[in-house]
């Protein structure tokens, strides 16, 4: 098996250039890619097209991008937790393509399993169908959608080994695998690192066949989105 380690995120995203498109894996801020996100900022690259389902929160995730105006645009599901975002989006500093979670869920999986369009029932008849092409089947409508690729997908699990293979951890594992499977190149940071073979392979969410560079994580944040206390 191929080693696919590398020493750190610096290193890891180092290949990624202005324009490209890149796919983060999360939801709300679990599962994100923290490190990974982190050495873009410092990278500088810009024009960035950022396919996520939220762009987190001003200070953290996808949101610390959108404050050094890294992004151009978004492709997401979900803007409300950010008002940076939310900011850009009205100004018209940002091209934001929003979405319904399950069409942006199918779009990425379709695009790492080489279909290039599907059908979906889900927005027809709303924004989300303005300029698609609309086919009835069976009585009902549906709107053509197509595939979501990238460039680079970056992505965050609880373990890997160093083949790439990995294994997600709870509700951390929402778009990660299938954004895995979309990128042309895939980008892992794990919290934890273990030498190939020491993983169940019945545990296994991402084989390694999907994953190019994968490195250790650190310094990995818990942080809690909205908070709910009782007086």
């Amino acid at each position: 098996m191929i080693n696919k380690v590398v020493e750190n995120a610096e290193v890891a995203v180092r290949n990624i250039k202005d324009y490209n498109v890149i796919m983060l894996g999360g939801f709300g801020l679990c599962g994100i890619p923290e490190n990974c996100i982190t050495a873009i900022l410092k990278l500088g690259v810009k024009g960035l097209t950022c396919i996520s389902n939220n762009a987190g929160v001003d200070d953290f995730g996808i949101g610390l991008l959108l404050q050094t105006r890294q992004v151009d645009k978004m492709i997401s599901s979900y803007v409300g937790e950010n008002a940076e975002f939310e900011r850009q989006l009205l100004a018209g500093e940002l091209q934001v393509e929003l979405l319904p979670q399950g069409t942006l869920a199918e779009r990425i999986r379709a695009g790492g399993a080489g279909i290039p369009a599907f059908f979906t029932p889900a927005g027809v008849g709303t924004e989300v169908g303005q300029g698609k092409e609309v086919r009835t089947f069976n009585g009902k409508d549906y709107l053509l959608e197509f595939w979501l690729k990238a460039d680079f997908s970056l992505v965050k699990a609880w373990k890997g080994d160093t083949a790439g293979n990995l294994i997600f951890k709870g509700t951390a594992r929402n778009f990660n695998p299938m954004m895995a499977t979309a990128g042309n190149i895939t980008i892992a940071e794990v919290e934890e690192l273990v030498p190939e073979g020491s993983l169940d392979p019945n545990q296994i969410h991402t084989p390694g066949i999907y994953v190019q560079k994968i490195f250790q994580g650190t310094n990995y944040e818990k942080r809690i989105e909205q908070y709910t206390t009782s007086s």
